[in-house]
């Protein structure tokens, strides 16, 4: 199984150090990578909530103590104990007098999977509490760069909404999407407020029957990084997907921006034998997004 996301659970049980091979002594190697402008207290915060996150300290585990950190970033002490302050204004530690800091992050519930043209169909069909905001809905030029998506001419009318998806109250989701205007005046947005885009373009008439899309990387603006409740300059996944019809005529362009704590693309791959070597190859229908439970840090 490949991640394109990679995430690993927490152990169930808290052992009280850290995994082999991920011990404390690494931690001070990794003091910098953040960027020269993050303050050295925000840096360490980062380093250890990835650590947390990750598994190398599970549930009720002791973090290093704040003259540990002192030692092993050559920081002051009051710098250590910020960064441990961070992490217990989020929710991830609590800090205990004697007894140093102890973990409470408890890990995300598993994935829910699902195929990712139905992602959002099969999270309302499954009665998971799913809800969406609509920031913004208009009409307007399309963009070169929307233009020759759609396969339309420059400049041409089209709508443009953007909304933020959420589950169990947590944002996962912040999606722009493009469509041809004669197909975006055959709904409003109050009903692109509760029913999924392509919900209503089938209501159209339109028969959807494939999309092409790609997957990178982005970091968030203040914009996205607010609607998405994370900090400016967090790395996030993105999707950009043309949606066509049976005569293979665009009828959506999207971009989605997702929290990599809480989705996941996932991808089987099988060894077959090619013209002259074996080679990876994907399995057919095996493409799975999977949304984890919101609620985790």
């Amino acid at each position: 199984m490949l991640q394109i996301a990679s995430l690993r659970r927490a152990p169930e049980t808290g052992s009280g150090t850290p995994h082999a091979g991920t011990t404390d002594s690494n931690l001070s190697t990794q003091l910098g990578s953040q960027g020269l402008k993050t303050p050295l207290y925000h840096q360490i915060y980062l380093i250890l909530k990835g650590q947390i996150t990750d598994g190398v300290y599970s549930t009720d585990a002791r973090l290093p103590s704040e003259q540990d950190l002192t030692e092993r970033f050559g920081v002051s002490r009051i710098t250590a104990k910020r960064a441990m302050d961070e992490l217990a204004a989020e929710g991830l530690v609590v800090r205990e007098r004697a007894r140093g800091t102890r973990v409470i992050y408890q890990p995300p519930s598993a994935p829910i999977a699902s195929s990712v043209e139905g992602l959002l169909e099969n999270l309302i069909a499954m009665g998971l509490e799913t809800t969406v905001k609509l920031l913004e809905f208009a009409y307007l030029p399309a963009p070169n760069s929307v233009a020759e998506a759609l396969e339309i001419e420059r400049g041409a009318e089209v709508q443009r909404a953007v909304r933020v998806r959420t589950l169990d109250s947590a944002p996962f989701s912040h999606l722009t999407t493009y469509v041809p205007s004669a197909l975006g005046r055959q709904f409003s947005a109050e009903e692109l407020s509760s029913l999924p885009l392509l919900s209503l373009l089938e209501r159209c008439g339109v028969k959807v029957d494939s999309a092409s899309q790609t997957i990178s990387a982005t970091l968030a603006d203040h914009v996205v990084a607010k609607c998405l409740g994370t900090d400016p300059g967090a790395a996030l996944m993105k999707i950009s997907r043309v949606v066509r019809d049976q005569n293979g005529m665009p009828v959506e362009f999207i971009t989605a921006l997702y929290r990599p704590d809480r989705y996941q693309y996932r991808m089987s791959l099988s060894r077959v034998q090619g013209e002259t070597e074996k080679r990876w190859a994907a399995d057919d229908n095996a493409d799975k997004s999977e949304l984890l439970k919101a609620g985790a840090s």
